[in-house]
C-alpha cells in the first residue's frame, strides 16, 4: 500500500508539474487539434482530456469552452460535465486513499473551514461550494476527499450543481465557434450567452442571499 500511495504521489506531482510548465500550449486551439484527430472516439478522448486536466490542476474554463466549439451546445455540455465530474472524482479518491497526507499540507487553513462546513451541512455544502467559487475547483476537489461525506453525495451534488456553469461556458464557447465561421444569427447566439454568463453571475449571490436567510430563521 505505501508503495501504490508513494507511487500515485510521484505520478501526481509530475503531471501537475507538467501541467504548469505546459500551461500556456494548452489553450483552445492545441485542444481542438488533438480531439478532432481522434476520428470517432473524439468524445471519449475529450471526457478523458477533461478528467486528466482536473486532475493536474489545468484551467477548466479553456477545456469547457473547447467542448462547446467542439461538440455544439447541448452534447457539449454533457461532455464537459461528465469529464469535470470525473476529474473531480478521481481527484476525491486520490485524497482520500492515496493522498490524503500531501493534500492536507497543501490545502492549508481552508481546509478546516470546508470540514466544517461538510460536518454541518453534509452534500449541501458541496452543492454551494460547486454554484459558488467559495474555493478554487481543482484544489476543493482533492480537499472533499478529506472529509467524511460520501462518495455518491459528492458526485451527484457535484454533478448538478457544476450544471449551469457547464452550459453557459459551453454556450459560449460554441458562439465564439460560431462568430468566427460566420454562423447564422451570431447577434442572437452571442446575447445568449452572456445572458447564461449573467445569471451564472448571479447566483453567487441568490445563495449567499438564501443561505443568509437561512442562518437568520
Amino acid at each position: 500500500m505505501l508503495i501504490l500511495r508513494l507511487g500515485m504521489l510521484v505520478i501526481l506531482v509530475a503531471g501537475i508539474t507538467l501541467a504548469i510548465a505546459y500551461r500556456e500550449q494548452l489553450d483552445t486551439g492545441t485542444l481542438t487539434i488533438w480531439i478532432q484527430n481522434s476520428g470517432s472516439v473524439a468524445p471519449l478522448t475529450f471526457m478523458s482530456i477533461y478528467a486528466l486536466g482536473t486532475v493536474f490542476f489545468l484551467p477548466g474554463s479553456v477545456l469547457t469552452l473547447t467542448g462547446g466549439a467542439l461538440f455544439g451546445p447541448i452534447w457539449g455540455t454533457l461532455y464537459n460535465l461528465t469529464g469535470a465530474t470525473l476529474g473531480a472524482t478521481l481527484a476525491f479518491l486520490i485524497a482520500r486513499y492515496l493522498a490524503s497526507d500531501q493534500v492536507e499540507r497543501k490545502a492549508g487553513g481552508g481546509l478546516r473551514k470546508l470540514k466544517e462546513g461538510v460536518e454541518s451541512e453534509g452534500w449541501r455544502f458541496v452543492a454551494v461550494v460547486r454554484l459558488v467559487p467559495l474555493f478554487p475547483f481543482n484544489l476543493s476537489n482533492y480537499a472533499f476527499g478529506l472529509t467524511r461525506i460520501r462518495l455518491a453525495h459528492y458526485i451527484i451534488a457535484s454533478y448538478l450543481c457544476m450544471l449551469p456553469g457547464a452550459v453557459a461556458y459551453t454556450w459560449l464557447g460554441y458562439a465564439g465557434r460560431e462568430a468566427i465561421a460566420g454562423g447564422e444569427d451570431i447577434i442572437q447566439k452571442a446575447l445568449f450567452a452572456l445572458a447564461l454568463l449573467a445569471i451564472v453571475a448571479f447566483v453567487p449571490r441568490l445563495t449567499g442571499r438564501l443561505r443568509s436567510k437561512k442562518n437568520h430563521d
